[in-house]
C-alpha cells in the first residue's frame, strides 16, 4: 500500500497529460492513447491485461503508475431481482451502489461521496458523515461493475444511470460532471446523456452553474415539500436554498438547456399527503416544464415516517394529473435489502476499518 503512495493515479490525468509523461519516459506519444483506451473505454484494472502493450513498458506503467479502481465488497440480491453492492475504495472506504432492474429498463443507480454532510431527516445516508468526495473514476467503476452485474446476471446491458446513491451529486460538481464526460465520452463507455439522471436535494447556485455549462443529461430535484416551513423541517438544505431561490434556479437552468425537470416527491403519512399539499406543489411545477415522480417511502430506523396510504397516494396522483402535470408513481425496488431509495448506508462497520 506504501508503496503505490508515491505512484501517480493514471486515471487523474488527461490524455494530454498521460502523452507529456510517456514522452519523459522515452516512449512515443501514440502508446498512452492505447493505454488511455485500456483505461476508460476497456475499463481495464491492470496493467498487465493490456495484451497490445509491451512487457517493457507494461513494467514501466507498473512502476510509475497505480489504476485506482474500486472492488465489490459485498452484493445482496433481493426477492425483485434489485442486487446492491457495497463497494471497497482504494483507501477501504465503503460506499454503496444499486443494479435496478425492472421490464422497461436497467439501471445502475451510483453514489458520489463517501456519505453526505446533509442530514436529510428521512434518509439513512444523511445520518452518516461525510468522509469524502469521489473521485471520477470512482463514479465511473461503479457503473462498470454494475453494467457487468447486469450482463452476468440478466444478459441484459445497462440502460439507464441515475446518481441517487449516497451523497449530494452538486456537492461534488467537478468529479460529477468529469465522470460523466468519461462515461459518454466515445473513447469512454458512449452511453447517451440522456440515460444520465443526476439528483439533487437542491442547491441554487450549482444548478444555475449545470445551466451555464449546458449540461445534457437529466437533473431531478428531490422536493418532498412545496412549503418552506415543511421543508425546512425534513430538509435543512432548505433553509439557505428555499423554495423561491431553487424556482429561479430552475428556470435559469430550463432557459439555458431547455432540459425539463424532474420533481421526486415522497408522500408522507400525515405529514405532505393533503390536498393542500398537492396544491402546492402544483403551484411549484407550473414554474417550468417538468413530471413529478411520486416515490414510495422506504422506512429506516432512525426516523419515524411512515408511507402515506394507498389511497392518499392514488388522490395525490389525481389530483397533479388533473392539473395537467404528468405524474408517475414509482414502487420502491430492493426494499428486503435495504436497498431502496432512502436506505443506502454502509452497515458493515467492520469491513470499513480492514
Amino acid at each position: 500500500m506504501n508503496a503505490n503512495k508515491s505512484k501517480i493515479d493514471i486515471r487523474s490525468l488527461s490524455l494530454e497529460t498521460l502523452q507529456q509523461h510517456f514522452t519523459a519516459m522515452g516512449e512515443k506519444a501514440f502508446r498512452a492513447k492505447q493505454v488511455y483506451e485500456w483505461l476508460w473505454k476497456k475499463s481495464c484494472f491492470s496493467f498487465e491485461d493490456m495484451s497490445n502493450i509491451s512487457k517493457e513498458l507494461r513494467k514501466k506503467l507498473t512502476d510509475h503508475f497505480v489504476i485506482n479502481h474500486i472492488v465489490v465488497n459485498n452484493s445482496q440480491f433481493s426477492a425483485d431481482k434489485t442486487i446492491k453492492n457495497s463497494f471497497k475504495l482504494h483507501d477501504t472506504h465503503l460506499i454503496e451502489g444499486v443494479l435496478i432492474p425492472t421490464t422497461e429498463r436497467m439501471t445502475a443507480c451510483v453514489s458520489s461521496q463517501v456519505g453526505c454532510s446533509l442530514t436529510c431527516k428521512f434518509c439513512a445516508t444523511g445520518y452518516m458523515d461525510r468522509k469524502r468526495n469521489l473521485n471520477p473514476d470512482e463514479i465511473y467503476d461503479q457503473v462498470v461493475l454494475l453494467s457487468q452485474q447486469a450482463q452476468q446476471n440478466y444478459g441484459i446491458p445497462l440502460t439507464n444511470i441515475v446518481y441517487m446513491g449516497m451523497g449530494e451529486p452538486l456537492l461534488n460538481y467537478a468529479n460529477v460532471l468529469k465522470s460523466i464526460e468519461r462515461i459518454t465520452a466515445e473513447d469512454g463507455l458512449n452511453m447517451a446523456a440522456r440515460r444520465i439522471t443526476v439528483s439533487t436535494a437542491g442547491i441554487a447556485k450549482m444548478i444555475k452553474k449545470l445551466g451555464d455549462d449546458n449540461v445534457k443529461f437529466n437533473l431531478a430535484l428531490s422536493l418532498h415539500a412545496a412549503n418552506d416551513t415543511k421543508r425546512n423541517e425534513i430538509m435543512p438544505i432548505n433553509e439557505q436554498n428555499s423554495l423561491k431561490a431553487l424556482a429561479e434556479a430552475l428556470k435559469y437552468y430550463y432557459n439555458k438547456t431547455k432540459n425539463a425537470v424532474t420533481y421526486e416527491y415522497i408522500v408522507f403519512h400525515n405529514f405532505n399527503d393533503e390536498l393542500q399539499d398537492a396544491m402546492e406543489l402544483a403551484k411549484f411545477c407550473k414554474h417550468l416544464p417538468c413530471k413529478v415522480n411520486i416515490i414510495e417511502y422506504n422506512p429506516i430506523s432512525f426516523a419515524d415516517f411512515v408511507n402515506a396510504g394507498e389511497d392518499k397516494i392514488e388522490s395525490f396522483a389525481a389530483y397533479l394529473r388533473k392539473q395537467g402535470i404528468i405524474t408517475n408513481v414509482r414502487r420502491s425496488r430492493g426494499k428486503d435489502i435495504d436497498a431502496a431509495c432512502g436506505q443506502l448506508a454502509v452497515k458493515d462497520k467492520a469491513a470499513a476499518a480492514v
